[in-house]
């Protein structure tokens, strides 16, 4: 009973406390109380001034003013647990926007700051562009408009037209992605395409990092270093058309993570965002380390575009060192995964080390480009680094002894840089080959990581799935980091619904092994679903605490990354 007694004063003070804002005595509350809950852009200048009460009221006004604060400051205190517990209960993020004619509007007002030809388009053609890929199976969403901007304050001027019409905001530089993520929510949006800052702004050689803009492809980057002779590369080699922005967005990796990590590791040095707010912040200063409070650079890392704009990128460079290439078969999926094991953990050099199946090789053979005959067989391709060609042999010939510990067979050194740049472009064809294995088919691509030593049970258990469920499929492993991506591949709608499926228990059995749901493509709109069981509740609704503070009205990529609650957490609510 003693605990009833509480809830039933704070609702006759609750009663009191509208009873009073009804009436005409006391107009209006000090500043500091109306605006303290208050949420939005709006500026002080908009807030109401008190106007001073006449002599005659004073006294009454005094009187009613502090029962008032003391019946409300009651009221908010003793409710607060309650509105947490609201809040919660109804923790999904808005998605209430603008008009029809606000948008249209917010499209008259991009034109007026934007006036040079060709940096606003309502273009059917570039909408569809900015609104599809070929690179995924996920429904296609078009932009209302594209907006092409070239620095920072651009992309100020465009946030902050997005914020006045409660208009989305899509980021787009590379369109490498292959989960949705530049796709625009129903109601439209302004697509931010970044591909036009892709400048490279300093190059500091001797601290080993460079400041560029987010549309500088990697690829783009390590070519003008190479022009400059300059002895050092950026080592995250994802897609090939990827930028850095989408890379630090996406928190993206490639076959070179064995050796240097991934993009959530220290490569990306600082950030200059736009927020939705439109302010702009830099995440750090260009030392190597700093414990200076916050790693707020990391809170941009995977994010997807969700909290911020990526504008400016400080990145971390690596030694460019001799490399070679060696390709070695093996009886069994297993047996490969054990010898990798044994060949990190003798801690030789090596950059890169990728399993490619028996189907994978067969596709190699059928598509023809390659120069030489492989046994189809699964396999691995090395990639072995060293400051000298003396560490190179040494390293091969560690290798070499460990694979054929564990029944490796045919291991093959690449004798030239000719020779090496052959054997691992048969890897990097990946795509091209596994398609010619079916000719008229489409593939699925999908990623998803284990730890390393459950790889074998990921890759049988997958293929043994897809082959009762009558599908073709490559399969391709980042195999020193555990990184598993398949290709399905099909034909028709009726094997594109098989496929989709397919995928959905691919992703399971990699949670069930303690994995994740991907190890490098990212969340976007197409693994969202799978966030709440891989990292459980209070992880995600942390993440959405988080996105809630920062876009509040969740104008910055809606749609990708944090998912809808699931009906069972609803209704244990």
């Amino acid at each position: 009973m003693q605990l009833a007694k509480p809830q039933v004063s704070r609702a006759v003070l609750a009663a009191q406390t509208r009873s009073l804002l009804r009436t005409g005595s006391v107009t209006r509350l000090p500043t500091s109380i109306s605006g303290a809950h208050r949420r939005g852009y709006s500026s002080a200048a908009s807030e109401p001034h008190p106007s001073k009460p006449s002599g005659s009221n004073a006294p009454l006004a005094f009187a009613i003013g502090s029962m008032l604060s003391g019946a409300l400051g009651y009221y908010l205190a003793t409710s607060s647990s309650d509105d947490v517990q609201r809040n919660k209960a109804n923790g999904e993020l808005n998605s209430s926007y603008g008009s029809p004619e606000d948008f249209k509007k917010a499209i008259d007002e991009l034109r007026q700051a934007f006036p040079d030809e060709g940096t606003v388009t309502t273009d059917v053609e570039d909408l569809e562009t900015h609104g599809f890929s070929e690179n995924d199976y996920h429904p296609s969403s078009h932009p209302s408009v594209v907006v092409f901007p070239s620095s920072t304050e651009d992309v100020v001027k465009i946030v902050k037209i997005a914020v006045k019409y409660k208009m989305p905001v899509i980021p787009y530089s590379g369109a490498t992605s292959l989960e949705g993520h530049f796709r625009a929510p129903s109601v439209g949006g302004i697509c931010i395409d970044l591909s036009k800052m892709d400048k490279i702004i300093e190059i500091h050689e001797a601290d080993s990092d460079v400041i560029c803009q987010p549309g500088l492809r990697w690829m783009d980057l390590n070519d003008e270093l190479r022009k400059k002779g300059i002895p050092l590369f950026f080592p995250l080699d994802p897609a090939p058309g990827a930028t850095i922005g989408g890379m630090l967005s996406t928190g993206c990796s490639g076959t070179n993570a064995v050796r240097y990590g991934t993009a959530k590791a220290e490569w990306f040095l600082n950030a200059t965002v736009v927020l939705p707010s439109g302010e702009v912040i830099k995440t750090r200063r260009r030392a190597r380390k700093s414990s200076a409070g916050f790693d707020t650079t990391k809170l941009f890392i995977g994010a997807e575009g969700t909290l911020g704009i990526v504008t400016e990128v400080t990145i971390r460079l690596a030694p460019l060192l001799p490399t070679n290439v060696a390709v070695v078969q093996f009886p069994n999926v297993r047996n490969a995964t054990e010898a990798v094991i044994e060949v990190v953990n003798a801690g030789v050099g090596i950059q890169c080390v990728e399993l490619c199946d028996d189907q994978f090789m067969r596709a190699t053979n059928i598509y023809g480009m390659s120069t030489r005959k492989w046994p189809e067989k699964d396999s691995l391709f090395f990639k072995f680094q060293g400051p000298t060609q003396r560490s190179l042999k040494e390293t091969a010939d560690i290798v070499k002894k460990i694979t054929e510990k564990h029944g490796g067979s045919g291991f093959s050194l690449a004798g030239s840089e000719k020779e090496a740049h052959d054997l691992w472009m048969d890897r990097k064809n990946a795509l091209y080959s596994s398609l010619a294995i079916l000719p008229g088919a489409r593939g699925w691509s999908t990623d998803v990581c284990v730890p390393v030593s459950r790889l074998p049970d990921l890759v049988y258990g997958t293929k043994q799935d897809l082959e009762e469920h009558g599908l073709l499929s490559t399969i391709v492993g980042h195999v020193g980091d555990g990184n598993f991506h398949a290709l399905i591949l099909f034909r028709n709608d009726e094997e594109l619904e098989k496929t989709h499926a397919a995928v959905d228990r691919m992703v399971k059995r990699a949670l069930a092994l303690d994995g994740t749901c991907t190890g490098e493509h990212g969340v976007g709109m197409g693994k969202r679903d799978y966030l709440y069981e891989e990292l459980g509740e209070g992880t995600v609704e942390l993440m959405k605490t988080i996105k809630k503070a920062v876009d509040p009205l969740n104008l910055f990529n809606p749609g990708k990354l944090y998912p809808d609650k699931p009906p069972h957490a609803k209704r244990d609510q």
